[in-house]
């Protein structure tokens, strides 16, 4: 699959997150696009960086935290890009675990 016709599939995913959970809203399909960039990028750069110096406390919950830092970078996601909001942290967690799920999806077909 291009990369190109993932990053729609992801698009989608994040609008139709945005109809399910309340508190997070996308004004456009172009901000949810670049939505999904900005999300590529901060799972690329600073995520790994997070999961390094959390990891004696995600050793400790037995990977829940993971759940946590997921959330925090869905709101610094929705903080960054103009037209995707998300408003507080449980529509970030539930935000966030929603679309691992539909990454899971996406990346399997």
């Amino acid at each position: 699959m291009s990369l190109f016709l993932r990053w729609l599939c992801y698009a989608l995913a994040i609008i139709f997150v945005s109809w399910i959970i309340p508190g997070i809203e996308v004004s456009s399909f172009l901000n949810a696009m670049l939505a999904v960039i900005i999300i590529a990028l901060i799972n690329t750069f600073i995520k790994p960086l997070i999961q390094i110096i959390t990891l004696p406390v995600n050793i400790l919950t037995l990977g829940l935290f993971s759940l946590v830092i997921n959330a925090l970078l869905l709101m610094l996601a929705g903080y960054l890009t103009p037209g995707f909001e998300v408003e507080g942290f449980l529509s970030a967690l539930f935000g966030s675990i929603l679309m691992s799920l539909f990454t899971l999806g996406i990346s399997r077909i």
